[in-house]
């Protein structure tokens, strides 16, 4: 596979001074023949560490694999928590499936496959589920969800940030239908590529779950009954819920809990070991 990567080290004040490494990369995917362009965070002190976790963060509909680091600011955190942060792209609007219909998308294979093996090979990881997590915002939030609960083999712990968790009410938005078809011809996609029905694939604390959403977000409803169908599978998750939109002054807040309750998972499944 091709690496190319720029080093950069970026310094963000913010009470306490953290400093972090960032690298740009462009992994190959065979599943789609082409080169996939990922950014990695690495906390500062990186070649002096051992092995540590990763949390795979996805990015949202129309953005791309800068989104987290550039408008997220989530650097500081990979510093502060002494993790791994990787955050592929996704295309433009890949929604992370395998698409049904169109077989040069194949977001699911690549990150969840492709990439985790070539994180682990390239980096200092702990190569196994307790230590990866995956998350990600809006179209990255369903991914996150999808990717998680379908490959619990590779994750142990899954989030999502306003994701779109049941994307049946919105059949004609965000270039959905030309990875699943038209709702009106393809129902059947629909129903099957959408995280809300993968909740009977969990199984009572098979893995860690974090959900939160704005309460003025458009995504608030479908989170909710995610949220009520998980509570009466009787499976264990976090669902929060704050004042908010469907915008960066929500995400860059509700990152920061999330990256800390991966963080305690990967700490209490090393102690537990």
């Amino acid at each position: 596979m091709k690496r190319v990567f720029t080093l950069l080290l970026a310094l963000i004040v913010c009470n306490t001074s953290w400093a972090y490494i960032r690298e740009t990369l462009s992994v190959h995917s065979a599943a789609m023949n082409k080169d996939v362009p990922v950014t990695v965070i690495l906390p500062n002190a990186y070649h002096s560490m051992e092995k540590l976790p990763v949390v795979y963060l996805l990015h949202g509909h129309g953005d791309t694999h800068s989104a987290w680091d550039v408008k997220g600011q989530t650097g500081v955190l990979a510093d502060q928590y002494n993790v791994i942060l990787v955050m592929p792209d996704g295309g433009t609007n890949s929604w992370y499936w395998d698409s049904p219909v169109d077989p040069t998308y194949k977001y699911e294979t690549f990150v969840s496959k492709e990439l985790v093996s070539y994180i682990d090979t390239h980096y200092k990881t702990h190569a196994d589920r307790t230590a990866r997590a995956i998350t990600g915002l809006s179209m990255g939030g369903h991914g996150g969800l999808w990717l998680g609960i379908r490959h619990q083999d590779t994750y142990g712990a899954a989030g999502s940030t306003s994701g779109g968790v049941d994307i049946r009410p919105f059949p004609k938005n965000w270039g959905m239908s030309l990875r699943l078809g038209t709702i009106e011809e393809n129902p059947k996609n629909w129903d099957n590529y959408t995280v809300i029905n993968l909740v009977d694939q969990l199984k009572p604390d098979a893995m860690k779950l974090i959900i939160d959403c704005g309460t003025e977000d458009f995504f608030y409803e479908v989170n909710c009954a995610l949220h009520e169908k998980l509570a009466a599978a009787k499976i264990p998750h976090d669902f929060y819920t704050r004042p908010g939109v469907h915008n960066w002054d929500y995400w860059r807040n509700s990152i920061k809990y999330q990256i800390l309750f991966f963080s305690n998972y990967f700490k209490s499944a090393q102690e537990a070991k």
